[in-house]
């Protein structure tokens, strides 16, 4: 396993010839799940901790090794959203998560410039909270102050659309629909200028008014030298949001470059453009 998980590159300015800054480097990066392949049962958390303890090669057996991710390299520079597509289970949000520091590499490295935000729709939210309580504890999460929090307050609420239909952001949040929830985890995240958003399908969610007003935002990130990263399924969504693609495919990076072009590829490959 690598002895780092995600690192800063101070010399990421100065990477070759190119007058862009860098934001994300990946260089050959191999990402591995260790699954427990006997399953579930009695004793098994004994034999578990008795391979923790052991450390013998016959503690190994029984466990399935998974290569998610086989030898990945890119650059990511200021200013970019990115698109990350590929047929299920290709990679693209094990690759995401670890582009935020969640997940170690196998081998190679990630460096980043800036600090990585990982929003995805499946982020915990404390269910017993209002909305309003949410907000607040979600901007503090992200690093703005209390000032700050309630500056943006209000321009929070407005762009979720929670309100649109009743005082919703004062009801707890295990009141809301999926939907909900996750039209204000994407207002939360997107009230703060990132160095590096990672967005996991989250504007799969809501109408498509609110996937306009995101998709809107995003490019506001990009404008203010932040970089995006954007999985999702939704073609449209990467063709009105990113420049650059992505394709990821059984863990390998396929293809990588202006949008339509790798698009157009893709859709041959998904027979989706027939």
């Amino acid at each position: 396993m690598a002895d780092t998980l995600i690192r800063t590159a101070p010399e990421a300015g100065a990477a070759g010839s190119d007058p862009r800054t860098p934001t994300v480097i990946a260089d050959g990066v191999d990402i591995v799940y260790r699954v427990n392949g006997t399953g579930a049962g009695r004793g098994s958390a004994t034999a578990a901790l008795n391979r923790i303890v052991r450390r013998t090669k016959h503690a190994e057996r029984g466990v399935r090794t998974v290569h998610a991710v086989r030898n990945v390299s890119f650059t990511a520079y200021k200013g970019e959203a990115i698109g990350l597509i590929g047929t299920n289970g290709s990679g693209k949000s094990t690759l995401l998560r670890a582009v935020a520091g969640l997940l170690p590499t196998e081998n190679g490295r990630i460096y980043t410039h800036g600090r990585p935000s990982l929003l995805g729709v499946n982020a915990a939210l404390m269910s017993d909270l209002t909305g309003e309580r949410n907000v607040t504890l979600g901007g503090l999460a992200m690093g703005m102050s209390r000032e700050q929090v309630r500056e943006r307050y209000d321009g929070i609420v407005e762009f979720s659309g929670i309100n649109e239909k009743g005082d919703f952001i004062t009801l707890p949040m295990r009141t809301y629909s999926s939907g909900m929830a996750a039209r204000l985890r994407f207002s939360i995240a997107a009230a703060k200028d990132h160095d590096v958003l990672l967005i996991d399908e989250a504007l799969a969610t809501g109408d498509r008014t609110f996937q306009k007003r995101s998709e809107a935002r995003i490019r506001e990130l990009r404008a203010t030298a932040g970089t995006v990263f954007l999985v999702s399924h939704n073609n449209k969504s990467i063709r009105d949001t990113c420049d650059r693609v992505l394709w990821l495919e059984r863990g390998e990076l396929r293809l990588d470059g202006p949008t339509a072009e790798v698009l157009k590829e893709y859709e041959k490959f998904t027979g989706a453009g027939k």
